[in-house]
Formats: C-alpha cells, sequence, structure tokens
C-alpha cells in the first residue's frame, strides 16, 4: 500500500493536518508510528484503514481485506458481543458457518466467553478492545490498523498483541501501529515513521538492541539444567533467587511456627536478559527467616 503525495484536512479551510505523504508499507512490515499528541497519527492511521480519504493525492494497493482498530471501540451499539462479531465477520465478506467458527475462534482467544451475551454498552474499556481485536482479525487482514491497541488491556492481552502481529505478518500481511506506552519495544525489526508539523518521515530505530528482563519460576530440581539451557540459548542469568530457608548449621532446634502467608519451601526465579553472562556465575540471593539476605555464587 502506499500514500501517494497525501494531503487531508478536516475543514475546507481548516489546516492541512497531514501534507504532501509519500510512503509505501509492504507485506510483511511492521512500521510504528511516532509522534507527539494532536501531530496527526491518528488521522494517518485512519487514512491507511479506509476510514477517512484525502483532500489530495491518494493511497493505492490496499489490501482487499483491512483490519482497523481505533484507540476507543465505538461500544454504544445495541449489540451483544456474539451478534456483532458474527455480522463483522459477514460484513468481511465470511459466509455465515466460516463467520461463526471465527466468531467462535476469536472469543476463545481472547478470553470473550463469559460476555459472548453481554450488550456492548455493558463492557468495561478494556474488554471492549478486546472486542474490536476480534473484530478486526475475524477474517485474515491483508492490512492490519492498530491505534494504541495496549491502551486498557489487561496484562495477558497485552502479552497477547505482540503475537496475533507477527502472526499477521507470518501470512503476508501487513501491520501499522501506534503507540504511546512504548509497548511496540516488543515487535523486533519494526520501521519507524515520524510524523511532525504535518508531515511524515521514516527514522531510523535508535541504536542498540532493546533489552528485556524476564522473571522465571522453576522447580528447584531442574534450576541447574535451565540456567544451563538459557545460557545455551544466548540469554544472560542476571540472579538466581531462591526462596527456601536455607540448612542451619547449629544442631536442630525446636520448630519454630512459620509467619502468616510465608511458605517454607518455595520455587526458586531466575531473572534472565538477552546477552552473554561475562563473568559466567549465577550469583544467588537467600532470605532468612529475619527477612535478611545474603548472595552467594552458584
Amino acid at each position: 500500500m502506499r500514500f501517494d503525495g497525501v494531503w487531508l484536512r478536516y475543514h475546507r479551510r481548516g489546516p492541512w493536518v497531514l501534507r504532501q505523504v509519500d510512503a509505501a508499507i509492504n507485506p510483511g512490515d511492521v512500521v510504528v508510528v511516532l509522534g507527539r499528541n494532536g501531530a496527526g497519527k491518528s488521522t494517518l492511521l485512519q487514512l491507511a484503514a479506509g476510514v477517512l480519504r484525502p483532500g489530495r493525492g491518494r493511497v493505492v494497493d490496499r489490501p482487499a481485506a483491512v483490519g482497523w482498530v481505533p484507540e476507543r471501540f465505538p461500544a454504544d451499539q445495541p449489540f451483544t458481543v456474539g451478534a456483532y462479531l458474527a455480522a463483522m465477520g459477514r460484513v468481511a465478506g465470511l459466509p455465515g458457518p466460516a463467520a461463526d467458527r471465527a466468531v467462535r475462534h476469536w472469543v476463545d482467544r481472547l478470553g470473550l466467553t463469559r460476555f459472548h451475551d453481554v450488550r456492548l454498552p455493558q463492557l468495561s474499556k478494556g474488554t471492549a478492545q478486546k472486542v474490536g481485536l476480534a473484530q478486526a482479525l475475524v477474517r485474515p487482514p491483508g492490512l492490519l490498523v492498530l491505534d494504541e491497541p495496549w491502551e486498557g488491556l489487561d496484562a495477558a492481552a497485552r502479552e497477547l498483541v505482540p503475537e496475533l502481529i507477527g502472526e499477521v505478518l507470518a501470512g503476508g500481511g501487513a501491520v501499522l501501529v501506534s503507540d504511546h506506552r512504548g509497548e511496540t519495544v516488543r515487535l523486533p525489526g519494526a520501521r519507524h515513521w515520524s510524523v511532525a508539523d504535518g508531515t511524515l518521515a521514516e527514522t531510523a530505530p535508535s541504536g542498540g538492541s532493546a533489552v528485556a528482563v524476564v522473571e522465571l519460576a522453576v522447580p528447584a530440581a531442574r534450576l541447574a539444567t535451565t540456567v544451563a539451557r538459557l545460557r545455551a540459548d544466548g540469554h544472560q542469568i542476571l540472579r538466581v533467587r531462591d526462596h527456601a530457608v536455607p540448612a542451619a548449621a547449629t544442631p536442630p532446634q525446636p520448630a519454630l511456627a512459620e509467619p502468616p502467608g510465608v511458605p517454607s519451601d518455595e520455587t526458586p526465579s531466575v531473572d534472565l536478559a538477552p546477552g552473554d553472562d561475562p563473568a559466567g556465575e549465577v550469583p544467588a540471593v537467600r532470605t532468612g527467616r529475619d527477612g535478611t539476605t545474603s548472595e552467594v555464587n552458584r
């Protein structure tokens, strides 16, 4: 799809929101749209999705199937979740049985099963946003346009968004997305478009690879093999935090009651980040009953 000399303003004598936009997005591309509030990011996304028409210029080669998720899903509609998604499937060109199968799939995938018969105005913002994602994906899109898709979602759904984007890309589609939360750091290889003063420019991603820290809980018996496997995969082990109470060095004393809510033996957790551990050691932190901690090397 290509923006070919696109200009847009909302009123005939109003200021131009976008001027002379020339850009292209190809199958398999994910493009992150950056810019301050009011710069024209949402306007650009709506042009891409076909919601708006340019005042000058044209948008060409838009895929036949476009999935559009606005920043705020318009939930003030007199439909249940299931009825709305089924109708959107038919609007997208799916025959009745195929639309029903697609609705069942996305209702289950996005955790909407218990809301199937709930009317849209009764949904929370986060649940309504999931419905917005489902309607955009009910037919596999050649172009998926997402305006702040993480806004209002719970943690599980936020983790799912990059996975859904990856599936669209793997199917030969393209994705255009805006985000002010910093979530797009989890989209490696994304192109960046910057909107400022009504113009669009492609910017190079900031130098260096993004690093994320992940905390894993593993059974104590599998700790050594898990650490070895993570290192072999190129991850850096930052530390191993073992909550188990250390064995007493003195003769056993009468057992003390555990403080409420404090388990006597917990699963160790591993913090890791991509890279190689230059020290070749796995620091461990042990926590005593009195709350003090000490660090040892495994």
